[in-house]
């Protein structure tokens, strides 16, 4: 039997993201009524301008005092897409004083605050939804909460930012530099009119961090996953990719080391084989891949952003929350029993793709596998092409500690026979 009297819901903020959940608590009301036992209604808006044309918003919700909103006793649930840290960090724990269980879309105050909002969330017995803040529409953060609760995890590896996947991807499509692809981007409205967190890996690294705590069950602090853009990604990068028989996409790799004593948290550019699965992901989609004991290898891929597809995740979370509303049950909190430690860069274990300009004349090769010897990485396949004195040498190596390949470029650099070191890029996948 249904229940009568409507849960209440506010929502804060209502961009692209808002707007979208706004229309489809609307126009599916009856829908979301049936499927969660009671009827919802959207009981308030939270904007910072209420002048602007939101086409399918109800007018008389729009409110410019979010926080007076937050604390209206009569919200069952909150639903937090603003963004950013503040005021959305301050609305959240306000909403859990008054009552409210809160579903986020925010990847970087989960990221930086997730253990604190999870802490506020228990101390007032209500639930914290996020699935919307990793991977857009795709079902990632319910299935590591929940349906692999029994499993162990090992290994989180995947494209999460679509913006970056759409750049590589026109970079190895059209032969365009990185300024000619993310100027498309930007066209097309995949990226920002300020790209920096997309381009620069933060984005990614955030959701890295909330995948690597879900994942290994431990706190993963932000500034504890190593980042790098691909803003130093270039074509001839691109090209040295294809004669390998490889791509590069800008990857978030969480795994739990061999021992299973520590974790790691990384973002990065790497080449990874045509053959991959991740290799066929284009435009600006996402797949993520979770590596489990029991399970095996699972794949979960789909548009990562826009607003119809993370407001299908906020709904899904919103549907949950509400049912638990009317229980009186909960969802799962954080889990972080396992207290692992992260371990930095240098001790994770990688293979290196090397270009280096050097001279052409006898010996030099041979020098440079000295380099590689002496700091205890081996190399796994080389090609050298030379022309009138100048030459370039290719060498992949195998696994070997990051710290160590670092400390092998920096070598090679000081070589009288090396002119330069063209690039560097991790390799994955194999």
């Amino acid at each position: 039997m249904m229940r009568t009297r409507p849960l209440k819901v506010a929502l804060l903020g209502c961009g692209v993201v808002g707007s979208e959940v706004a229309r489809i608590m609307t126009t599916h009301a009856d829908d979301l009524a049936a499927r969660i036992g009671a009827p919802v209604e959207l009981a308030g808006i939270a904007v910072r301008r209420p002048g602007r044309v939101r086409e399918g918003v109800p007018e008389e919700l729009i409110t410019t005092d979010a926080t007076a909103l937050a604390k209206r006793e009569d919200i069952d649930v909150a639903v937090e897409v603003i963004g950013g840290i503040e005021p959305a960090r301050t609305l959240i724990t306000t909403a859990f004083e008054h009552g409210a269980s809160v579903v986020s879309a925010n990847k970087a105050l989960l990221a930086q605050d997730g253990p604190a909002l999870h802490e506020a969330a228990d101390k007032y017995g209500a639930d914290l939804y996020y699935e919307a803040a990793v991977a857009g529409a795709i079902p990632l953060v319910r299935p590591l909460r929940e349906s692999l609760a029994g499993d162990k995890v090992n290994r989180v590896l995947g494209i999460v930012n679509g913006t970056t996947n759409f750049i590589l991807d026109r970079m190895e499509s059209s032969g365009a530099g990185y300024s000619e692809a993310l100027d498309e981007a930007t066209a097309l409205g995949y990226a920002e009119a300020d790209p920096t967190a997309d381009v620069e890996g933060f984005d990614a690294a955030a959701k890295a961090a909330i995948l690597a705590g879900i994942a290994f069950h431990t706190r993963v602090g932000l500034d504890e996953v190593h980042r790098e853009g691909l803003t130093e990604v270039t074509a001839a990068d691109i090209a040295s990719a294809k004669r390998m028989g490889c791509t590069v996409k800008l990857l978030a790799i969480c795994e739990r080391a061999a021992d299973g004593k520590s974790v790691t948290a990384r973002v990065h550019p790497a080449m990874i084989p045509l053959s991959h699965p991740l290799a066929s992901v284009h435009e600006a989609y996402n797949a993520v891949f979770v590596e489990a004991e029991a399970a095996g290898q699972l794949m979960f891929y789909g548009p990562g952003a826009g607003g119809s597809p993370t407001a299908s995740a906020v709904l899904g979370d919103l549907v949950s929350a509400c049912r638990n509303k009317i229980s009186g049950a909960r969802g799962p909190g954080e889990s972080a029993y396992t207290q692992l430690p992260v371990s930095p860069m240098g001790e994770v274990v990688t293979r290196y793709h090397i270009s280096l300009d050097v001279a052409d004349k006898p010996g030099v090769l041979a020098q440079c596998a000295m380099v590689f010897a002496e700091h205890g990485v081996s190399i796994d396949t080389v090609r050298q092409q030379g022309k009138d004195g100048e030459a370039s040498l290719v060498v992949v190596t195998h696994r070997a500690p990051d710290a160590a390949l670092s400390a092998t470029v920096e070598a090679l650099r000081k070589l009288d026979t090396v002119r330069g070191v063209a690039s560097i890029m991790r390799v994955e996948g194999e």
